[in-house]
C-alpha cells in the first residue's frame, strides 16, 4: 500500500498507535533512528495492542540509510510549513509519507531536499502549532487510500 517513514519519533503511544493503523491498512512502517523509545516500550505495546505481528516494521540507523535503501520511493513530506495540502496531492500505491518528531517536525535540511512540491500540510485554524503525530499520520493514510479507491 503506502510507506510510512517516521523520522525520529519521541512517544511510544504514537509510535503503538501508527503501528496498529499500519496493520489496518496494509501499509508498512519505517523507523529512523534515534528513537526516543525501545520498541518493548509498555507504552507503545499497549497503544498498538495485538497487531505488532499484523504490520511489517522496519529500522534505520539514519536518513541516509533509509534513503539508500528505499532509492526508488517518491517521498511525500508531512509539515506545518508547506505550502500544498494534502488533499492537493495525488498518492499512488507505493508512495512514502515523511512525518518529523514531534516536538520539532522534519529538519530543514530534509524540507529543503524534498522540496516544495513535495511537501504537504493538514490545514488548521489559525495560531495553532501542530497536530498529533499519530493522528497525523491517519488523516493522511486514508486520504492516500481513499484516493486509490480503498483496495484491500
Amino acid at each position: 500500500m503506502f510507506n510510512i517513514v517516521l523520522y525520529q519519533p519521541e512517544i511510544p503511544p504514537n509510535a503503538g498507535n501508527i503501528i496498529r493503523l499500519c496493520a489496518n491498512t496494509g501499509c508498512s512502517l519505517h523507523l529512523i533512528e534515534p528513537l526516543g523509545f525501545h520498541l518493548d516500550n509498555r507504552l507503545l505495546i499497549r497503544a498498538g495492542l495485538d497487531y505488532h505481528e499484523f504490520a511489517s516494521l522496519k529500522r534505520y540507523k539514519n536518513f541516509e540509510e533509509w534513503k539508500l535503501k528505499n532509492p526508488d520511493l517518491r517521498i511525500i513530506g508531512f509539515s506545518t510549513k508547506a505550502v500544498i495540502r494534502y488533499t492537493d496531492f495525488s498518492f499512488k500505491k507505493g508512495d512514502a509519507l515523511l512525518f518529523g518528531p514531534e516536538t520539532r517536525g522534519l529538519p530543514n535540511q530534509i524540507l529543503e531536499d524534498l522540496g516544495s512540491k513535495n511537501l504537504a500540510r493538514i490545514p488548521m485554524i489559525s495560531n495553532s502549532r501542530s497536530m498529533n503525530l499519530s493522528n497525523s499520520v491517519a488523516v493522511a493514510t486514508f486520504e492516500a487510500w481513499r484516493q486509490l479507491g480503498f483496495p484491500g
